[in-house]
């Protein structure tokens, strides 16, 4: 049966996010000043980056929420035991550099625009609902979407089965209906592929490495290989 509908990611697969929260937090840091710690803002934008990914996994799963995971990404960067109010008061100053930010890659809405008619859209993503509806909203494009799953609220997250299993759901199609498109290629493409999906690897950094998955390096790719094309990968069933 050929793919009815393409599941999205959010972060670092539509909207920028690596880029937005380099740019907010070095801004925040000329303003807030250099923590001891650091060397140089570079090297605090790294640390801050891998505090970011090591946080994020224990609110999926399940060690804290998606506030606590905030708080406690702070302290750990500042090297302070703050108060709840305090570490939630510094990263929402963060959070006002960031998200004035917030872009999505260029490709994205030509790609929206070529399968609107085609396919139907929604979302998978690990993050919390009311935060990934509102990033959506101030880009411009929740409405492209008519479902979003996000794991803070359903309880599991990506690369359950259960959690691709629910955003099927929401469209009432079977998990080899539909495409899952996004960044991580474990979390995402492999953990869609598991499920049942047809997981795309959307490798925009061009690291390769994995002949397992469908990947491709740009969303400029995928109308083709939704539509057949096998020059990326998929076998000559695909779609």
């Amino acid at each position: 049966m050929p793919i009815r509908a393409v599941l999205w990611d959010i972060d670092d697969t539509i909207f920028d996010y690596a880029n937005a929260d380099r740019i907010g937090m070095r801004q925040h840091l000329e303003l807030e000043g250099l923590p001891e710690a650091y060397a140089s803002v570079d090297v605090a934008l790294d640390a801050w980056k891998a505090l970011s990914v090591r946080h994020w996994a224990r609110m999926t799963a399940g060690e804290t929420d998606f506030r606590g995971q905030r708080r406690d990404r702070v302290r750990e960067f500042l090297s302070r035991d703050l108060e709840d109010a305090e570490a939630e008061a510094w990263f929402g100053r963060h959070a006002a550099h960031y998200e004035a930010a917030w872009a999505l890659f260029p490709d994205v809405l030509p790609v929206l625009d070529l399968l609107a008619h085609d396919y139907r859209h929604g979302i998978l993503s690990n993050a919390n609902a009311d935060h990934q509806h509102r990033k959506l909203t101030t880009l411009g494009v929740r409405d492209r979407f008519e479902s979003m799953v996000c794991a803070v609220e359903l309880g599991i997250a990506k690369p359950e089965a259960g959690a691709f299993h629910a955003a099927c759901e929401t469209l009432a199609l079977e998990p080899h209906e539909v495409a899952y498109v996004g960044n991580e290629p474990d979390i995402d493409a492999a953990g869609a592929v598991a499920a049942g999906l047809t997981g795309i690897w959307l490798d925009r950094q061009g690291t390769g490495g994995r002949a397992d998955l469908v990947t491709i390096t740009g969303l400029d790719q995928l109308p083709g290989l939704l539509a057949g094309d096998t020059r990326f990968g998929a076998p000559d069933t695909f779609g």
